[in-house]
């Protein structure tokens, strides 16, 4: 079997977690994350086309460690 690979400062217990969040959460729970997240001053939402996504995700990390 492939070892997954996680990104820096993560490992598969952090992964059960944010999964063992998600799976337990309501749906009305859920609907209320998606929505704050709407309304955070200092990030935005958009579409991204997929072939565009690792280039973002590059970015992103750059702007993180900068």
């Amino acid at each position: 079997m492939k070892q997954s690979k996680f990104p820096n400062e993560w490992d598969s217990e952090r992964v059960k977690r944010v999964l063992g969040h998600y799976e337990s959460q309501s749906e009305e729970d859920a609907v209320a994350e998606d929505e704050a997240a709407y309304e955070m001053d200092d990030q935005t939402v958009m579409d991204v086309p997929k072939d565009l996504v690792p280039a973002v995700r590059e970015l992103i990390a750059k702007h993180k460690t900068a």
